[in-house]
């Protein structure tokens, strides 16, 4: 008989156990996945153009860095004609600096900072329109797409990085990601209303 009650005790001990590790394991909580922590606080960026204006954006193989992308506008026959176009905020925030680069290739460049680790930089811009410690305000003007450099000799266009804790990251722009080694058109809907 004293067996027959060990026994029942051992296997009520272990449908016990198996309960509180099941309900435990459904009650912990998950993590985030890195995409799913970047999606959770990323900003809505829009492009840094004027509304319904068309720009082919090129993220290549071997661009410095990974995951920036360059901007060039063409007119309605093909012709590049980007040069002093203008260049909007893509977020709210406010300028962490607005520089001359002489060591990194940049030229002129503008970094914004957006809040929660985001921010995005505009480089080889023709002028900057805004000063370090300035907030600015989603489509609030920033400067002119340019073809500055102290290092290389380049044609115009916008470079653009959106930077998280540090590392620039693949850009996700009007709900568009921006993969590596892409180059398509996307539309603007930045000061649309």
């Amino acid at each position: 008989m004293q067996r027959h009650i060990g026994r029942l005790l051992a296997a009520a001990s272990v449908v016990v156990t198996l309960t509180v590790t099941a309900s435990a394991a459904v009650a912990a909580p998950q993590e985030a996945s890195p995409a799913d922590t970047l999606a959770a606080g990323r900003p809505a960026f829009k492009m840094p153009f004027d509304c319904g204006q068309s720009w082919r954006g090129s993220n290549w193989n071997g661009h410095s860095p990974g995951h920036s992308i360059d901007w060039n506008h063409y007119n309605a026959s093909g012709t590049p004609d980007d040069l002093g176009r203008r260049v909007f905020a893509s977020a709210g925030g406010t300028v962490l600096s607005s520089y001359y680069a002489t060591d990194t290739g940049y030229g002129n460049t503008i970094v914004i900072g957006h809040g929660n680790g985001w921010r995005t930089r505009y480089a080889h811009l023709r002028t900057r329109d805004v000063q370090k410690g300035q907030a600015v305000k989603i489509g609030q003007r920033i400067g002119e797409v340019g073809a500055s450099s102290a290092l290389y000799d380049l044609s115009p266009h916008l470079h653009y990085e959106q930077i998280h804790n540090g590392s620039v990251v693949v850009a996700v722009i009007q709900g568009v990601q921006w993969n590596d080694y892409l180059t398509r058109y996307q539309t603007s809907n930045n000061r649309c209303g």
